[in-house]
């Protein structure tokens, strides 16, 4: 049954939304709204350029019988440091501070709105690269990589510190960590990854750097490629760390556990 453009207009939208980077034939849509072509291209007119004055996303239309049209989201350096502006006046809060020199984060890691947010800014930097899956170490990276696996719409894997039965035959491998000299063990199940894969790693916090050479070498192990690295935050105060091409969203420039002070500020996306 036909139904209404307004409705149309409304269902197309939700439906290009929730299927980002996924290609759909307008054949399709023609067939879920029993309409003409004509009428679903006027249609996808509107969506993009209503994303585009609003910051939503690019709306990729591509021709031809296997074409189709297709959802990225991205968002501007403008409206991302608004984002994570806010954020970092978040976690300036002296009570976030921890022993080490670490900040409680999991509260800002936990909250819907700003993990949805911080999953769309990280995605936005890599949508012009081919991403095949998105990697983290448990249990801290989690809910961002999820976050991003969805606004890339790839799936996401878990490096473990210890093997899990339910993940069947693993790859290990021994690592140093970066914060402590201590050589450390990862784990990854043999299915999670397929070989020659192009992997995108995301972390909650980097301080030493151990952990993020610990998953590109498990990239490496199967024999696929790491893109790019992106952490929500880092210590940039600590200068003993890994060598290796990274962005950061926040930055921690200083703490002073003594008179419990923390400096907070954008991060090397926005240099």
């Amino acid at each position: 049954m036909k139904i209404k453009r307004s409705e149309r207009l409304v269902d197309m939208t939700r439906y290009l939304l929730e299927r980002p980077h996924k290609l759909i034939s307008l054949t399709y849509f023609a067939k879920r709204y029993e309409s003409a072509k004509s009428s679903i291209s006027e249609d996808l007119s509107i969506i993009k350029k209503t994303f585009e004055e609003r910051g939503t996303g690019i709306v990729e239309t591509l021709p031809g019988a296997a074409g189709g049209v297709k959802y990225i989201p991205t968002i501007s350096k403008e409206n991302a440091k608004v984002i994570i502006e806010e954020i970092c006046e978040i976690m300036a809060s002296t009570d976030r501070l921890l022993p080490g020199g670490y900040v409680y984060l999991s509260d800002v890691l936990g909250h819907p709105e700003l993990l949805q947010k911080i999953g769309r800014v990280i995605a936005a930097q890599y949508v012009d690269k081919k991403v095949d899956a998105v990697m983290t170490v448990a249990t801290k990276g989690v809910p961002i990589a999820q976050a991003v696996a969805t606004y890339l719409n790839v799936p996401f894997v878990i490096v473990r510190r210890d093997s899990k039965i339910t993940e069947g035959s693993t790859v290990s491998i021994n690592y140093v960590s970066g914060s402590s000299d201590r050589v450390e063990k990862m784990e990854l199940s043999k299915r999670s990854l397929p070989r020659g894969s192009k992997v995108l790693i995301v972390d909650d916090f980097l301080k030493g750097g151990g952990t993020i050479n610990g998953m590109r070498s498990m990239i490496d192990e199967f024999e696929s490629e790491t893109v790019g690295v992106t952490v929500f935050a880092e210590a940039a105060y600590n200068t003993n760390r890994e060598e290796f091409d990274y962005t950061s969203l926040v930055r921690v420039n200083k703490i002073d556990l003594k008179d419990h002070s923390i400096d907070v500020g954008l991060g090397t996306y926005f240099d």
